[in-house]
Formats: structure tokens, sequence, C-alpha cells
């Protein structure tokens, strides 16, 4: 027998130190074809994440998933700090929080990748972007504790998209832990039906097992072996425990019921065979109907255990593999253009010190092989995959091709960053267009829905915030450039610009904390000390009336003479446009714009950059040249630098006005914390739109200045006690009334 090569070249990835029985995936001396290894049918895959509140025991119960899936040879404890993938990568080196991204494991035969979601409200855009990929999720409750805050913002993200789960309730051995009473939040909180699928034998400290509702089998774990491999399962016997049996069989009947309510299929086969005796009813016909009920996301099933002492896992692994979808399962609207060609997203960037960028995609359709060239629909450039990995606990492995459904590691993608739609080439993205446009048009609906069909990326939103950043000392300038540079391609939404004033570099963020995590990162993973100026907000500034202005430059740099004479008329506009918009009069001859239209336009944009009143932008204006003599022999710089001369002086001339960025606000409160809050918003200038009940809360919906809003998560946390949730987006940029624009320009010149 020989080995094939591809295999050969899969054992050095093997690292030391870990004595694996068997490679990953390859079970005894059974070395199953290469192909099902890295390619299981699309049927076997389950890309899962794992959502809970702060301390519900994420990390913990990944842990013991990679354990007991034969990944991991010791049990890592989030106590000790040693687990395969420590969220919290400040108490660990760089080289760990990699698989934080994507972990591949195999169970009973399933591919399973495991993907992380950040826990943090505030990094909306990373959960969004981890929930698109996912196919299922895994709810982690601590027993003790129920439905927490950040629980129902995860969940909301969740039903937003749609994403089937399932509800493990952790910490059943925790002095205080109840099942009941955690169940109940479920109901109550969350608004979802639970499907208990086990109950639990004893809790807190007498929490010895569970027991399983679908077989009617009790599982007990094993009190003498200290990692939970062994348990044993045994059918639950009228003579051993009859208490349990009877508790058991009541649970069983009233979940068959439950489920019959919400899936027909089931109920008729119920009624025409099982209607006398629920007993006879097989487990497997229950579990599809239950697999069927999770999918239409009617009722969630409900499993508990205890991650930290080893018990319950191996149950919650079978229930992903029987209860969550596979990727071809859940029906992606952007598929259907592309029929077999390539679509990929790229989720998440990564720099490794060696291999460079790493970059994990989710493969909806086609097959990814390296050597292969690609092409990034939102870059619009065209790169080559060089090597192709997949991310294997903690290591990866090399692999010849990958096809839909799973998750892949890229390396040799150099312009590629988070969140960009990767085709096999331009003309299939086109294709796909064009199919989508004659789908459009059957159903009436604007292009650009079709295009934005395309991109199943996520929308980035515009940067509100922005502070400078100062490095160390100027030798570590360029160091400080290349961090930000990887740090942009990993989080698109940060955005880096350079003030041509002071030339210092400003960080442009989504909020306070995302600028804190920033420094933060720079700090440990660059090793550098940088200084963060105040925070600032993006205001825009724009004229009230048309002004005419005209300018001359005139020089003479060595024997050439260089003349431009220029008139411009600045207008404010009707309809709203953040670049200014440009108009040519008549008189100005062809043959004269042809040599210097691109002179001229970079003048006024450079012009419109740096407003009279605060040097932010300008918008909403119009320009019109109307004159335009240029000497023979004018470089194309002098004729921009005098446009922009020019621009600048009508500006100044006109009725100026700032304009700053008013922020839609929702914010989720329970009732009893309504006042305080809308009192607060009073405050802030706030203009409250409508107020909604969403189960036992009130949503607060409105617009508030971003000026006013700074620090605002803090002040909300302690006016509910850490129980409401805001969410913030940009709305639109409205005009600041005279008094505070004059006590804004004070501030800024420095007179109050």
């Amino acid at each position: 027998f020989k080995m094939p090569a591809s295999l050969k070249r899969l054992k050095p990835h093997v690292p030391l130190g870990r004595n694996y029985s068997s490679l990953p995936g390859l079970i005894g001396n059974d070395i199953k074809s290469l192909h099902s290894i890295i390619n299981p049918p699309i049927a076997k895959i389950r890309n899962i994440g794992i959502m809970a509140h702060i301390d519900a025991g994420k990390t913990t119960t990944t842990e013991r998933i990679l354990y007991y899936s034969g990944y991991t040879r010791s049990l890592g404890d989030v106590d000790d700090g040693d687990t395969v993938t420590d969220f919290m990568a400040q108490e660990r080196e760089r080289g760990i929080t990699i698989q934080s991204a994507a972990v591949t494991f195999d169970w009973k035969g399933y591919r399973v990748n495991l993907i992380d979601t950040p826990g943090h409200v505030d990094f909306t855009l990373e959960v969004e972007r981890c929930l698109r990929v996912l196919d299922g999720a895994v709810a982690i409750f601590d027993a003790s504790a129920g439905v927490e805050a950040q629980t129902l913002t995860v969940w909301r993200q969740a039903d937003k998209h749609n994403i089937p789960r399932i509800c493990f309730l952790n910490k059943m051995d925790k002095t205080g832990a109840s099942f009941k009473y955690a169940v109940e939040s479920i109901r109550e909180k969350l608004k979802a039906k639970p499907l208990l699928l086990q109950l639990p034998i004893g809790e807190a400290k007498t929490f010895k097992g569970v027991v399983d509702v679908v077989t009617k089998e009790k599982l007990l774990w094993n009190s003498n072996s200290n990692d939970g491999k062994d348990f044993e399962r045994k059918p639950l016997l009228e003579m051993s425990d009859p208490e349990l049996l009877k508790e058991t069989t009541e649970a069983r009947n009233a979940l068959i019921e439950q489920v019959a309510d919400l899936d027909d299929e089931f109920a008729d086969l119920v009624l025409e065979e099982f209607s006398e005796n629920f007993d006879l009813l097989p487990a497997e016909k229950l579990q599809t109907a239950i697999h069927r009920v999770t999918l239409a996301q009617t009722a969630v099933p409900v499993l508990c255990g205890s991650a930290l002492k080893n018990k319950g896992i191996q149950p919650l692994l079978d229930a992903v593999t029987v209860y969550l979808p596979s990727p071809e399962e859940r029906n992606y609207e952007f598929l259907q253009w592309y029929k077999d060609d390539l679509c990929a997203l790229a989720f998440k960037v990564l720099h490794d010190k060696q291999r460079g960028p790493l970059v994990f995609m989710r493969i909806y359709s086609g097959t990814i092989k390296p050597q292969l060239a690609i092409h990034n629909v939102n870059g619009n450039c065209t790169e080559r995959i060089s090597r192709l990995l997949l991310p294997f606990a903690d290591q990866h492995v090399e692999i010849p091709s990958l096809t839909a459904g799973n998750i892949a590691l890229t390396v040799g993608l150099k312009h590629t960053a988070t969140g960009d739609t990767i085709v096999s080439s331009k003309s299939s993205a086109l294709a796909a267009a064009r199919r989508a446009e004659r789908e459009g048009e059957k159903k009436h609906r604007q292009n650009n829905e079709a295009e934005r069909v395309l991109l199943a990326g996520v929308e980035i939103p515009e940067p509100v915030f922005f502070c400078t950043i100062e490095p160390p000392s100027v030798s570590k300038q360029p160091d400080l450039e290349h961090a930000l540079k990887c740090l942009q391609r990993e989080d698109p939404s940060l955005k880096v610009r350079l003030d041509p004033d002071s030339g210092q570099t400003v960080l442009c963020g989504m909020g306070e904390l995302h600028i804190e995590i920033i420094h933060d990162r720079i700090k440990r993973e660059y090793g550098l000390e940088t200084y963060l100026g105040p925070l600032q907000v993006a205001y825009r500034e724009t004229i009230l009336n048309s002004v005419r202005a005209t300018d001359t430059l005139d020089r003479t740099l060595g024997d050439k003479r260089h003349l431009v004479t220029v008139e411009v008329e600045a207008r404010p506009t009707e309809t709203s446009s953040v670049t200014p918009v440009i108009e040519y009069a008549e008189s100005i001859s062809e043959g004269l714009l042809k040599v210097s239209k691109e002179a001229i336009e970079s003048g006024i944009h450079s012009a419109c950059l740096q407003g009279p009143l605060l040097g932010s932008p300008v918008q909403d204006v119009a320009i019109t040249v109307y004159s335009l003599t240029i000497h023979p022999g004018t470089s194309t710089t002098m004729i921009s630098a005098c446009v922009s001369r020019c621009v600048q002086k009508a500006l100044k001339k006109a009725d100026k006005q700032v304009l700053e960025p008013l922020m839609n606000l929702e914010v989720t409160v329970a009732r009893d914390y309504l006042s305080p809050v809308l009192a607060d918003l009073a405050q802030r200038r706030g203009n409250i739109q409508e107020i909604q009940t969403r189960q036992d809360n009130k949503v607060v919906i409105g617009f508030v200045p971003l000026a006013d809003i700074m620090g605002y998560s803090t002040v909300l946390r302690t006016l509910t006690s850490g129980s409401a949730t805001f969410a913030l987006e940009l709305s639109t940029y409205q005009a600041m009334n005279s008094q505070d624009q004059n006590t804004l320009l004070n501030r800024r010149s420095g007179l109050t």
C-alpha cells in the first residue's frame, strides 16, 4: 500500500508534543479516502457558532468540545489560561488567537466548523460578520442566571439573520442552578418555545448526569473518571428508577405534543399510527421532526450540562449534528446567480508573523484550489492563492481543494480585506450580475438591489469618531503606519488618514470602545506605546448662498512663466452630495478643458476637503467654472493650485454653516427604567420618534446628535443597572443652530 503523496504532506504538520492516536479525521488504521476527509459530503458539514453572555462558559465549552472530538490531548482551563481558543487574547501570546476565528473538527463522521462570535455589543460589525457565515448556532446560558442582557442582544442579531439555534444550559453544577428557572427565562424573555430534550439528574451539588427524553435513556458520568470521557447510557427501567421513568415519559409526551403542534407532517404521523401509545414512536421520527422545527425556527431544543465538570458535552455535539442544518439546507438568496461558479466570503483576515495575511473564507458555491487566480469583487482586483489550509484545531493541514459549504484558510492574498466577496473571475461576477438583473426586472426590483445581492459582504458604516494617534518617537512612525495598515485589513470599519495641516495621523472609528481596543492592540501586538488625542466628532460644513471669486497665479520658475486666471462660483446644491458637483460655463473651449480638466477637478476637490470654519470636509456645494485663461507652458500643478485657492476664497466669502452628525438611536430598556432614560435623552438634545413595545421591553427610537452621546454606554449602564442595550448608526448630517455653532467655534479657537 503506497501512501498518497498528499497524505505524506500532511504528516509534518502535526506539531510535536501532541501525540495523536490518529491524524485528524483518520480513524485507526482505516485511512479513508483523502477526499472524504478534506471534502466531506455537504450534508455532513455543520457551520456553527457559539453565542453567549460574557461568562456563561463559551470558552470552556469550546475547549471540552475540542477535547472530546480528539484534537487536544489535555483539558485546558480558562482559570489556568491554557485553552486552545482563548477569546481573551490579552491573556495569551499572539500565536493562539488565530484559532479563535474558526476551528474545524470531526465528530462521528460529521465535519464541524466552530466559528467564534465575539461577545461585546460594541462590535456589531464583528458579530454581523460572523453571523453571515454560520448555518446554525449554539446559545449557551448560565443555568443559575438564565437569560442575561447580552444574551438578548446576540439572540436578536441571530433572529435578524434567521439562524436556527439550540440552547445549552451550562453550569448545572453551580450553587443556585435551576433548570426550571432557566427554561422559564428562555420562554419569557426570548419569547422562544423551548423543547426539553434532556432533564438533569440532580441539580447544583447533586448534578450527576442527564436523561435523554427522546430515547428515554439516562446518561451518567463516571465520578472517578477525571476527564468525563467515559459515561454510560442505560435505558430507564421500571425497576431501578420508577420516579425518573415517570417524569421522563411525561416530558416525552409533552415534547411530542409540542412538536406535533408545530409540524404538520409529524402531527399526521402521530395521529395515524401512534395516537394510542406515544411510547411506541421511534426516536428517529421524533428527531427528524425536531430538526424540521429547529430549521423553521418555530422552537429551540434545550440541553443541559456542565462544561467545567465535563458533563453533557458529548450529547451536545450529537445534537449539533442531528438538529442543526447543513449548508445545503439554508437557502442564500445570492447563490442562484452564481450557478456553480466560485463564490466565497472572506470573513476574517489575520496577520501571521511568518506567513503574512491569512484569510478565512466561507465557500458558498464552487471550489477553491491553491495556485488559483481569483477575483475580488469589492477591491476589483485579481489575486492568486498560494496555499490552502484547513484550520484543524491548533494545526493547519494543507489541502489540494475545498468545495462549497466549507471554511478555508488561504495564504497569499495580499489585498483581500474582511468582508470581501471572492469569485473565480471578473466575467463570472458580471454574468451573475446580469442574471440577477434579469430576475430583478421580472420582479420590478431596482438594479442596485441586484448588485448588492452580489456582494454578500457586510455594509460598513461611515466612521463618526476620530482622534489623533502619536507614536512615542518619530523613529517609530513607520512601525505605526505598518501596524495601522494591518489592522485596517482585519477591521474595515477602521479608517486612517493624515491631517494635512498638522501632519498627524488620525484614527476614524465606530465608537469610543472601538478606538480604545485598536490602541490596546497596537500596544499588545506591535509593541508600540502610542498616545491618543481627545475624541472628536466628524463635523461637515456647507454654504448658504452663492458667491463668485476670481484669482490669478503668476509665477516664473527658471525660464518658464506660469500664468493662470480663473473665475468660479460656489453655490449650495438642492440635493445632498458629499463631493462637490462640478460644472463648466459654455464659454470655456473644449480644447482647453481636454488638457486641464483633471487638474481643475483635483484643485476643486482638495479645496473642498477643508472648509473655512473648522477645516472639516465641505458638502452639498456646486462649483461652476466661469472663465479660465492659461498661459502656454503652464504646468498642471499650477492650474490645480490656482483653482484650489480660488474656490477657497469663494467659500470663505459665503455664509457658512456647520453640519453635525445625527445618529439613529435605538435603546431597548425594561419598563421600570424607561423614564430615567427618556429624561437623560432630553438633556442630550435627543428627539424621540416613537416608543415601541417588544415583549417585556420598551424600545425607544429617535435621533440624537453624536456630540451629545459621548460616553453614553457607561451612563446607560448606570441608569438601568446594566439591563439596557443600545444601537447607534449614522442617520444624516443636520445643520447646527447658530447658538450651538458659535459655542463650538469658540471652543475650537480656544476662546472659551
